[in-house]
Formats: C-alpha cells, structure tokens, sequence
C-alpha cells in the first residue's frame, strides 16, 4: 500500500516537473523570439543619419501580427514601450512645461502607427487606447477617434473605451457626440451611474468649468498609465487656479476703483486676502494650488503664473 502511495506521489511530482519545464520553455522561446523581431526590424532600417528626426515603421499592424505569429502580446507590449518612449524623447528635448494632451508642436508623427500597430497586435490591451484618447488629438484627432472606436469595436463591453471616446469629442467641444458617447458607455454592464449623468450634463453645461473639472476628476481616478494620471491632476490644479485667479481680479479690481491705481504689491490688498481666506505666503502672496505664489502684474492689474508652478499655462 505504501509503495502504492509513493508511485502516486513520485508521479505527480514528474507531472508538476513536466508543467514547469513546459511553461519554462515557452517563456524562453517567447524571450527568444522577442529578442529576434526586433533584431529583424533593426536590421531593416537605414543607418542613423542625424539629418533625419523620425525613424520608419517597417512592420505594422496585420503585417507585424502575421510575423510574430504566437507573441502577438510580447510584440504588442514592445511596440508600446516604444510609444512611451518616443513620446517621452520628444518631451526631453522640448523641456519642461509641456502638457501631455498638448503635444502638437512636437513632430509626434510616428505615434498613430505605433498605437495602431499595438492595438492591432493585442486589441484587448487597454492602455494605448487611453492614450490615443488623451494624447493623440492634439496631433490627429480623426486618428485618435478611429483608433478609440477600433478599441471600442474589439472590447464592447468595456465602457471605459466611451469615456474615451467621449473625452475625444468634448476636447473638441462637440458636446452632442460626448453625450452619445457616454450614453452608450452607460448601459454596458459595470459602468458607474456618473456615465449617464455625463451624457445629460453635456447637454446641459458642456463648455462649464465644473463639468471639466469632473471629468478630469473621473480621468485621474481611471487612468492606467501614470503619465496620464498626472495630466489629470495637473489640469485639476488649472482649473482650480482659475478659480482663484477670478477671485483675486476682483480683489484688484476693487483695489484700482477706490485707489485709482493698481496694487503696487500683494501686500496693498493683504487685508481682503486675510478675509477672504486666501492662502499666502510670507511676503503676502496668495498661493496658487500648488503652493507657488502668484506674479503680481502691476501695470495692468493682472495676475500670472509663478515660473516653478505645476499649473499648466493655457487651455
């Protein structure tokens, strides 16, 4: 009986050891394979030229997916590192103080096929469709559109994919298709009740500061990939600074009509600041929401930016 139990075990054990193994060398093999698409890319392209910004795609979208065969997903989270990284060079060489979603100056040219080419290898992989939705309408918004209701054609139960679609066309200030989207969003199993108050708001208040300052709300607590998250927040930080900035207009305005003349310094209006509640620094400065203080303009009565705020400048 005990040699019995001891075949039995001593056979799972090869059984367990058999599985290992297997999933060991299918691992391998995908490394292996991995590493010899890209060699076989790297080998088609020209030779560096300095001349030249943008590098080609030589394999795309059904035509990489037929080459990768079985590793269509190991090809798919290569081809979205690249993305991350081809955008992320771009933002190094244009410095800091450049928004995510406001990339149109920087040559993204390549970054439609590459989000193409991902989404074609893995249609189910979500990421690339967010960031199709937030960054890529700056530069080709019709792309970005296609690229979404691709995501939405291959995932139809994720409603995430209509809160990026709706996000594309209230950029666009076409609050009518925004609602639709959000609509269709909202009767997909598992949407939150806030899709369907989207779609009526829309309708309602689809250029107001509150409803932007909602959906980048909702953006920041779904976004996936960090860089977008971050976007969110600090377009959450604009939005409150614009607040703040109407506030503290009038508190100048007040000032020129009983002085005739602009605030010389933050101080001259110290007073309705403190009773406002207007958070300052020690100088007097009221802070913006990231704790910079705000530029006194004092030739016009305005106010800006401090040059080391996160607040982003512009729409």
């Amino acid at each position: 009986m005990r040699t019995q139990i001891q075949n039995v075990v001593e056979a799972e054990r090869k059984k367990v050891r058999r599985r290992t193994l297997e999933a060991v060398s299918v691992i391998v093999c995908g490394l292996i394979c991995a590493v010899l698409l890209e060699r076989g890319i790297d080998a088609r392209r020209p030779a560096f030229n300095l001349q030249v910004e943008e590098e080609g795609l030589y394999l795309t979208g059904n035509t990489l997916k037929r080459a990768s065969l079985a590793f269509n997903g190991l090809a798919a989270d290569w081809y979205w590192m690249r993305s991350l990284q081809y955008v992320g060079n771009k933002l190094l060489k244009a410095g800091v103080g450049v928004q995510l979603d406001r990339l149109s100056k920087l040559n993204l040219n390549l970054l439609a096929p590459l989000l193409e080419t991902t989404t074609t290898l893995d249609p189910e992989f979500q990421e690339p469709y967010e960031y199709a939705a937030v960054v890529l309408p700056a530069i080709d918004v019709q792309e970005a559109i296609r690229i979404t209701r691709k995501g939405v054609a291959a995932n139809p139960l994720e409603w995430r994919l209509y809160q990026h679609l709706g996000y594309i066309y209230w950029q666009q200030r076409d609050f009518k298709a925004s609602g639709e989207a959000y609509g269709q969003g909202a009767a997909l199993p598992g949407a939150p009740a806030w899709m369907q108050a989207m779609k009526a708001r829309m309708a309602a208040e689809g250029g107001s500061r509150n409803l932007a300052r909602e959906i980048y709300a909702h953006m920041y607590e779904q976004a996936g990939d960090p860089a977008v998250k971050d976007m969110a927040r600090r377009r959450l930080l604009q939005l409150d600074s614009l607040d703040q900035i109407d506030l503290l207009r009038k508190v100048l305005f007040h000032h020129k009509a009983k002085a005739g003349r602009c605030a010389a310094d933050w101080q001259e209006v110290g007073p309705a600041l403190r009773a406002l509640l207007v958070p300052v620094d020690i100088t007097g400065a009221p802070l913006d929401p990231s704790g910079k203080p705000y530029v006194l303009v004092s030739t016009n009565c305005e106010i800006d930016l401090d040059s080391k705020s996160e607040i982003p400048r512009g729409n």
